[in-house]
């Protein structure tokens, strides 16, 4: 995608530097001589013409790499698949990748689907097949190796190149804001989390979907968001923000491309499965759908709060418990829940003072689904992790979302540890207390996105970029005449950063 000139700065505008428009690193710069000086020539460069080996994306590169060892060293106590007295609990270390290779019976040489069923979408079983047969094949040509660990070492390695190339499509969307990217590198839910699913697999599709929508390649964005989807169901929801944003830029027929080519895709990877292993293919819609109320959702909150509210009379449920034993009913909820949340973000796509920034209603849309959904894992925090630093890349409330999501990953395998041992590690109002602190965070997270919509002065990639550098076809492009206009300044229009005389 081509760099646009910002008016009275020249051709290639300069990069941001946080320790001068971030108020956190601002003041942690402090404690190494505050912030970037008016001077420091050779540090402020435009981007590309930096004149030196170690710039800000290269070291934003080495820190994912960094992050992600430590994720490894992490997980490394229970890498050998040896897990005696709950240590896959105690030092917090268990994954699902290693676990699954002997309970999907890869270690057997079952082929995902077609002998076995597999609750996860198309392309993760796939994922997980191409991965796990060939160390099968090995480990049976070589008793000696222990296959658990062979595969999930070799999952580890892909999903991590998967999390640096997310890191790569974040500083190639934000060239004059590469500092962004350190969000995802340096964010400790990715340290804890990587490699517990497969995750990164969809995250990474839909990252270069993002990518490839930006640079104005909507049918190979709709084929990179439908294979994402088809490893984890979520970056389908990305077409809805594309749709509408298309509608009020009057840019539809890109928009119905890529939803067209991303159906296609979908269709077309998970044909081969549902046709002639339709029974073993529905095991991810059956286990969706009978699944009752999971750990550390808002539903799971309410089923606390019920257990401290005495019934009307002995028998009576409160409406949580109700809910949990109604299966249907939640399902519904739920799903009315998100779609009317869905409804608000188009409102205010279509009805914002300024068309609101592609990763911004992305990040709603998804966040959303989580707040609302009967299952919230440790490892979804992946992810919104690309789509927060996308739409509002501001240290403070990230961090104060990480320090929840940390929160949350201890109590998680408290809770899981109590369960195992029949013994409590600690009271049942600490692990709800955690999970409302997450459900809290995220939800402040998507008021600032609000607040940024609504006040699009208030938006950081908006003082560094005209319009929208996700846009791709709509960066720049007028609304459509029939939509009401609101009253707005002339700094607001597209085409004007904030911050920048009209």
């Amino acid at each position: 995608m081509s760099i646009q000139p910002v008016p009275g700065i020249g051709d290639v505008a300069p990069s941001d530097h946080p320790s001068r428009s971030d108020g956190i690193i601002r003041g942690v710069s402090e404690l190494i001589g505050g912030p970037l000086g008016d001077h420091a020539v050779a540090l402020d460069r435009p981007v590309g013409r930096e004149g030196r080996f170690w710039t800000a994306a290269r070291i934003v590169l080495a820190l994912v790499c960094l992050t992600l060892a430590l994720h490894w060293v992490q997980k490394s106590p229970c890498q050998d698949g040896a897990w005696q007295n709950n240590v896959q609990y105690t030092r917090m270390c268990y994954t699902d990748v290693l676990a699954l290779y002997y309970a999907e019976g890869l270690n057997e040489g079952k082929v995902p689907y077609a002998d076995h069923p597999v609750e996860y979408p198309v392309l993760t079983g796939y994922f997980m097949g191409a991965i796990g047969l060939p160390v099968h094949a090995l480990g049976v040509d070589n008793p000696g190796i222990n296959q658990g660990q062979w595969f999930y070492n070799l999952n580890a390695l892909v999903l991590s190149a998967l999390a640096v190339a997310t890191v790569a499509v974040i500083l190639s969307l934000r060239r004059r804001r590469p500092w962004d990217a350190a969000l995802f590198a340096l964010s400790p839910a990715l340290v804890l989390t990587a490699t517990v699913n497969w995750d990164l697999l969809a995250v990474g599709l839909a990252a270069f979907g993002l990518l490839a929508w930006a640079r104005r390649h909507p049918a190979t964005a709709g084929v990179l968001l439908g294979l994402a989807g088809a490893a984890k169901m979520w970056p389908l929801f990305l077409f809805g923000p594309i749709l509408v944003l298309a509608l009020r830029a009057g840019r539809l027929r890109a928009a119905l491309t890529a939803a067209a080519t991303g159906a296609v895709a979908l269709i077309a990877v998970n044909l081969p499965v549902a046709i002639p292993y339709r029974e073993n293919w529905e095991r991810f819609f059956d286990l969706n759908t009978t699944r009752p109320i999971d750990w550390g959702t808002l539903w799971y909150i309410g089923r606390y709060l019920d257990g401290r509210i005495s019934p009307s009379a002995p028998g009576d449920l409160g409406p949580f418990e109700w809910l949990n034993a109604h299966i249907s009913a939640l399902n519904w909820l739920s799903y009315l829940l998100f779609g009317l949340a869905c409804l608000g973000v188009a409102a205010l796509g279509l009805l914002a003072p300024r068309r609101p920034r592609l990763a911004q209603l992305a990040f709603l849309v998804v966040a959303a689904f989580l707040i609302f959904s009967k299952v919230w894992s440790q490892q979804f925090v992946l992810w919104l992790l690309p789509l927060a630093v996308l739409a509002r890349p501001r240290w403070g409330a990230f961090l104060a979302w990480q320090f929840a999501e940390v929160c949350y990953f201890a109590a998680f395998y408290g809770e899981l540890l109590g369960a195992a041992t029949t013994r409590p590690v600690f009271p049942e109002g600490v692990f709800v207390l955690a999970a409302s602190l997450r459900l809290i965070t995220v939800a402040v997270l998507c008021g600032f996105v609000i607040r940024d919509i609504l006040q699009p002065e208030r938006d950081p990639v908006r003082a560094t970029y005209a319009d929208d550098p996700d846009g791709g076809v709509l960066d720049g492009a007028p609304d459509v005449g029939w939509l009401p206009r609101r009253r707005q300044r002339p700094e607001l229009e597209a085409g004007t950063p904030a911050g920048t005389p009209a």
